[in-house]
């Protein structure tokens, strides 16, 4: 597994086995390490955590940042990893292959690009770009020297536009042009998660952990998904927990939240 030839592969044998797997989203270093040691078997970036963990809003990191964090957490562990990768580095085909080339030269077992634009007047690429753009990643894909995994995502659903029907023609457009994995994050409701499912034949991951969904991971293969992904919510936990205790001791003075930790030895022993 430490051989990166061998990531891809083991990345995509995941996607075969019966049932969901989570593949749970560190932020840096030493939380890659630690759900490594929990025990998952996969992990994936998560843009959102690493730029708040830099001080910036979601989508304000860039490309050279992007593929530094990738090498940080792809050496962290010797699990796969995928990245989320946003759009890619440009809104044409080719910077759609460009990436795909950067993200499999840091070591990455995969890596998801989206359909968002990143501007809040017109947020998703208009639908025969967003396929071509899919196409030229899987094009560049198939001659890397090693397997690696592209997860294709509509991001309608994040952006306000609840429109089923356009989100699942774009899962079945991605597909069609190779995409490996199908993923439309902002889904809400286990009948609206059955339907992407069985509008597709590829392994479909959704996002869980954000908003108030409750259901688990059996109840999501049931309605057939493959892969359960967290997101920025994991970071948004920790953060959580950090805002809770900095607002008592300002508010309060007290350190009641202290009583809440895991202990120092525990945590240390992660490292």
């Amino acid at each position: 597994m430490t051989n990166h030839s061998g990531k891809g592969a083991a990345l995509r044998a995941l996607h075969q086995q019966p049932g969901a797997f989570i593949i749970p989203n560190p932020w840096d270093i030493g939380t890659a390490r630690i759900l490594a040691a929990i025990g998952f078997k996969a992990l994936a970036t998560t843009s959102a955590g690493y730029a708040f963990s830099l001080g910036l809003r979601d989508g304000r990191v860039t490309r050279e940042q992007h593929l530094a964090h990738c090498r940080d957490i792809v050496g962290a562990t010797d699990l796969p990893v995928s990245a989320d990768l946003e759009k890619g580095f440009g809104d044409s085909p080719e910077s759609s292959a460009e990436t795909i080339r950067a993200a499999a030269e840091t070591g990455l077992a995969g890596c998801s690009i989206e359909d968002s634009t990143g501007k809040s007047d017109a947020p998703i690429f208009d639908f025969n770009l967003a396929v071509e753009r899919i196409a030229a990643a899987v094009e560049a894909k198939n001659k890397l020297p090693q397997d690696f995994v592209l997860t294709a995502r509509s991001e309608n659903f994040l952006w306000g536009r609840t429109d089923l029907d356009d989100t699942v023609k774009r899962l079945q457009a991605f597909e069609k042009a190779g995409a490996d994995v199908l993923y439309a994050p902002g889904l809400r409701d286990l009948e609206t998660i059955r339907q992407v499912c069985s509008a597709v034949t590829k392994p479909v991951n959704v996002m869980m952990g954000m908003g108030p969904a409750s259901f688990g991971v059996k109840e999501l293969a049931d309605a057939g998904v493959k892969r359960v992904s967290t997101g920025p919510a994991l970071t948004m936990a920790a953060f959580t927990g950090f805002v809770e205790a900095a607002k008592e001791m300002k508010e309060k003075g007290t350190f009641g939240f202290a009583t809440k930790s895991i202990g120092f030895g525990e945590l240390a022993a992660f490292f």
